[in-house]
């Protein structure tokens, strides 16, 4: 017999009080803290409960009493919806009022230690076009929103690309225009779509695994080049190998400016194409990304920071955080396709850059050798298998350690070996301050 669920409360007239993290904001009643997303510190809301543990609870806005004075309206027409992008209703410079304050937060109440005076937040010049990656996914089973549901209109084109909707892993939203990447990756979407549709083209269903169009993704870069790979499952060869090869050809003359036009063919049932050949339709298998006369490769598989012209600021503070004097070795760790590396370079003695993805590391040596860097050593291995004492002793002690780990934080082993490293200096790059503070704990 299946148990009654308890029914959740609804809370009236609830003030927004503060930002969390994953966009979410947070209200307090009687001690218990709620995470809310789409609304703003300022508002007074009714909240449902969806979910609720002993000392927080999950709620959704169903009623808004007073909108707050800082709130902005939202610039594209799907938001709420998508799931991206959402501190739209918050102005920019709100935003970095309130992440500087979670990171001060984070590093004084979790990692416990005494901190110089923390510089402002450079933010990001751009806020709108600023990415240089975006993934769409195909679907049959397009996701209607709630007001088009209400029109109680049978639509008869159900395919749709754009963007999966927050756990619904086989619902795509069909995105008409997004304000994350140039305009030019709305056009081209937008074009393939249409052309599919009009050429009856089969889009995939994720959860039987049949039809066609799987995934596009559009890299642009600084330099103005621009790389199209296009995901399809063919299982017969030459009638449907032919179709795909039709459509790859549409977008390549209809968009002359692409200049790397790549195609996967992935029949397996997920969506990573790590462990999948790319073959080139037109141009070169990859673009380049550029920072101070140094030129970086991005192939169809290469990790990049999403942000160009942020990524460019972010490594000239972190070089500027080193000291480097040309006499330094430095140890990057979790270096990636080696960008700090070589950045660094010039004003180092000699970096060492070691990262567990095997693929990245021989980007970041293409990557050195493309700009006649001499001073630089890769090595691929799990970085708590490699970073050891002995690895110190054969290759020497760090003047300088810069540190980019994922959002987990670092390994108590690499930690350890960072302690009986003694550099004279550490600089911490972190995408997460809550597991920085962690570890910062721990190498205090």
């Amino acid at each position: 017999m299946a148990r009654n669920r308890k029914e959740l409360p609804l809370l009236e007239k609830v003030t927004i009080t503060d930002v969390a993290a994953e966009g979410k904001a947070i209200a307090k009643v009687n001690d218990l803290v709620i995470f809310v997303p789409y609304v703003v510190p300022g508002d007074v809301v009714d909240l449902q409960i969806k979910r609720k543990k002993h000392h927080y609870a999950e709620a959704v806005a169903v009623k808004f009493h007073e909108y707050s004075r800082e709130r902005a309206v939202p610039f594209c027409q799907h938001y709420g919806v998508c799931g991206g992008c959402k501190w739209q209703v918050l102005p920019y410079s709100e935003q970095i009022k309130y992440k500087q304050k979670q990171v001060t937060d984070n590093l004084t109440r979790i990692g416990k230690i005494e901190l110089p005076e923390i510089s402002p937040i450079l933010g990001s010049e751009k806020t709108q076009f600023y990415r240089n990656k975006l993934e769409y996914t195909f679907s049959n089973k397009r996701w209607l929103t709630e007001e088009e549901i209400k029109q109680n209109v049978v639509y008869e084109q159900m395919n749709a690309v754009g963007f999966h909707i927050p756990n619904a892993f086989d619902k795509v939203l069909a995105i008409e225009k997004c304000w994350l990447q140039d305009d030019i990756s709305n056009r081209i979407r937008n074009a393939v779509r249409d052309y599919a549709y009009e050429h009856n083209y089969s889009f995939i269903n994720l959860r039987t695994q049949e039809g066609m169009l799987r995934n596009m993704i559009i890299r642009t870069s600084t330099t103005g080049e621009l790389m199209v790979i296009l995901i399809a499952k063919i299982e017969e060869e030459v009638e449907e190998l032919r179709l795909f090869k039709q459509l790859l050809q549409y977008v390549a003359d209809t968009f002359p400016e692409i200049t790397s036009l790549l195609y996967i063919i992935n029949n397996k049932r997920n969506d990573t194409i790590t462990d999948l050949d790319v073959y080139t339709f037109k141009g070169k298998d990859h673009i380049f990304e550029e920072m101070e006369g140094l030129r970086f490769k991005i192939g169809p598989k290469s990790f990049y920071q999403t942000n160009s012209e942020q990524a460019y600021n972010l490594y000239k503070i972190a070089r500027n955080f080193a000291g480097l004097t040309g006499k330094e070795l430095v140890y990057d760790l979790y270096t990636g396709t080696g960008t700090i590396a070589n950045f660094v370079s010039k004003q180092a003695r000699q970096v060492i850059g070691i990262e567990y993805v095997p693929e990245a590391i021989e980007d970041a040596k293409v990557n050195a050798e493309i700009n006649g860097i001499k001073n630089t050593l890769f090595f691929a291995g799990d970085m708590k298998d490699m970073l050891t004492q002995d690895f110190i002793n054969q290759y020497g002690r760090p003047d300088v350690i810069i540190t980019d780990p994922p959002r987990a934080g670092m390994h108590q082993d690499v930690v350890d070996v960072i302690l009986f490293a003694e550099p004279k200096r550490i600089v911490y790059v972190s995408c997460n301050p809550a597991t920085q503070a962690r570890d910062l704990q721990l190498l205090d």
